[in-house]
């Protein structure tokens, strides 16, 4: 009987320590050089749909400022891009109230919204659906004041 022929010519020993060799290697790599510092925004952009008109509505927010859709107030606290070398993520962290019929105010979301998941944590109310589109550095509406 004939023996096989050795087709790879590195023994297992070889084989494992070169790979721990390549992690090592590959965990001394910056940090800088695999992920940049994301971006803050001082505007949220949204998204808004009424479910009774069939209306979507686009709109700015200010960082911190609270905006009103109809019985709902959105406030986003922030709004984070990527740079644009790295794959496009966009989230912000927004709170949303609802304005009940007796006037009381209920807080029915609060947590991160994604652009690229819309799905993801979306508003969930009967009459409006609202998402994050994007965030941004400018708006043509003019900012709050801080008075």
């Amino acid at each position: 009987m004939t023996r096989p022929t050795q087709f790879f010519p590195f023994s297992r020993g070889q084989i494992v320590s070169g790979l721990f060799a390549g992690i090592a290697a590959f965990a001394s790599f910056p940090a800088t050089g695999l992920a940049q510092e994301k971006i803050a925004n001082p505007i949220a952009v949204f998204s808004g749909l009424d479910k009774i008109t069939g209306r979507i509505t686009t709109f700015d927010v200010y960082i911190n400022e609270t905006v009103q859709f109809g019985a709902l107030q959105l406030t986003p606290r922030v709004c984070y891009t990527r740079p644009d070398t790295e794959t496009p993520k966009t989230d912000t962290f927004v709170e949303v109230d609802e304005i009940t019929l007796d006037r009381k105010i209920r807080k029915i979301f609060s947590g991160w919204m994604f652009a690229d998941s819309p799905g993801l944590n979306a508003v969930e109310h009967p009459v409006y659906d609202v998402w994050l589109k994007s965030c941004k550095q400018k708006s043509d509406i003019p900012a709050p004041d801080k008075s």
